[in-house]
């Protein structure tokens, strides 16, 4: 069989020029009618198979490409509705052109709309967060979702219930406010109480809620309801307790004042505790300096009111028995009987037993003395006509004599004053009767 040269290569290869080729193959081969009928037919069965294929992928296609236009526009729609947008915020031209280019033309609006849809979820995510946040802190469980973990209703982006969800964020935020000015504000008195009585302060509110005692505010303070109320019942603690020590060191400055007059203590020993008798009418609300409710400043007065009642009782004692010799005194000078010693016996037995206040055996006998005193004017007039009397008696007696004397004329020495008391004795019997009847 003579060898075929190779078909001299067209610049195009088509169906046709294929086929020719074939034909001129079969005819060098000798290939029969009916075979080569039958490879054409299966040829063409094979042409029509791949074009069934191409055409089935290409409908397909199509179809995707119909499918994505729908889904554009139903996500266009439905980005329009969850923004609450209108038709006329985003016109849209009537779709024209193939299907490409109906898409084409959808997805700057598409893009738009999503770009538009994730920052109102961000927006969305925020305010929710933020709400939250305050929630727990009102709540006092110090719950905190970060802005990513916020779930977020994306069917509903809308401008009215962004606002809504603002409006809610508003008010909790001037809940907030209100409840930080007030925790600040019991601070700031919790602060002066603690001042007042020298109490840790850092400490006191600290017990309250740690982070109130952080004063560089590195910790947002507790706005919690548990610690308001915390913060309320730790203030009226303190007032009770200011009030308390008060009443306490008003008692001990009276004291105080009493026992100085009482010993009469030097001015200059007095201003050492000057700050704690100015207490003794200043109303509870009105006492703020500085340390003076301590219980330094306390302990300091009691230990000072019990040296000076030690030094009562020896003072006391001494005032007791000088009282005792003046009442003598009274008693002696009107002519009464006094047993001294027995007096004063009883007297150190009195003081000794302790049963009695000294101040109160000291104002029993003001009263004695008082008593002694007025006892002793009713009988002053009764002893100062005795003693006249005894007086006169004496001088009638000596004038008898000096009558009788017969030599009570002559000029010896004295006789001019015996004459002159005669003359006043007889002036002085001569009313015996009367002044003494």
């Amino acid at each position: 069989m003579t060898a075929l040269s190779p078909p001299a290569s067209s610049p195009r290869t088509t169906c046709g020029s294929l086929l020719h080729e074939l034909q001129i193959i079969w005819d060098e081969i000798g290939e029969g009618d009916s075979e080569r009928d039958r490879m054409l037919l299966q040829l063409e069965q094979e042409c029509l198979d791949i074009y069934r294929r191409k055409v089935d992928l290409t409908r397909k296609y199509k179809s995707e490409l119909c499918r994505t236009l729908a889904d554009s526009e139903a996500e266009i729609n439905r980005l329009v509705s969850a923004l609450g947008e209108t038709a006329a915020s985003f016109p849209r031209k009537k779709a024209k052109g193939s299907l490409k280019q109906q898409i084409a033309a959808m997805e700057p609006l598409l893009e738009e709309l999503s770009a538009k849809k994730e920052g109102r979820i961000r927006e969305f995510r925020e305010t929710q967060a933020m709400i939250t946040r305050i929630c727990g802190e009102i709540a006092g469980n110090g719950g905190f979702v970060a802005s990513g973990d916020e779930q977020v209703d994306e069917s509903d982006l809308t401008v009215k219930r962004l606002g809504e969800l603002k409006g809610r964020l508003k008010e909790l935020q001037n809940e907030k406010n209100l409840r930080l000015q007030k925790v600040n504000s019991y601070i700031s008195v919790i602060h002066d109480l603690s001042v007042v009585m020298s109490i840790d302060f850092f400490k006191t509110v600290g017990d309250v809620h740690p982070s109130l005692r952080d004063n560089l505010n590195a910790q947002a303070k507790s706005i919690s309801n548990e610690t308001l109320a915390r913060l309320t019942g730790t203030i009226d603690s303190l007032k009770g307790e200011k009030q308390q020590r008060l009443q306490k060191l008003q008692g001990l400055a009276t004291t105080l004042i009493e026992l100085w007059n009482l010993m009469d203590i030097p001015a200059e020993e007095q201003k050492k505790l000057s700050h704690v008798t100015a207490l003794i009418s200043s109303p509870v609300d009105e006492v703020s300096r500085h340390g003076c409710l301590s219980s330094e400043v306390i302990e300091q007065t009691e230990v000072e009111v019990e040296r000076l009642n030690v030094l009562k009782v020896t003072k006391m004692k001494e005032l007791v028995f000088k009282k005792q010799n003046e009442l003598e005194e009274i008693y002696r000078s009107v002519h009464m009987d006094v047993d001294s010693d027995t007096a004063r016996q009883i007297l150190l037995n009195i003081i000794g037993s302790g049963n009695v206040d000294l101040s109160t055996l000291l104002a029993s006998m003001d009263d004695q003395i008082t008593n002694a005193k007025e006892h002793a004017l009713s009988r002053k007039d009764i002893l100062d006509r005795v003693e006249k009397w005894k007086f006169a008696t004496e001088e009638e007696k000596w004038l008898d004599d000096y009558e009788k004397d017969e030599n009570r004329y002559s000029a010896g020495r004295g006789a001019h004053k015996n004459l002159k008391r005669a003359e006043k004795a007889r002036i002085l019997v001569g009313k015996l009767p009367c002044e003494f009847t």
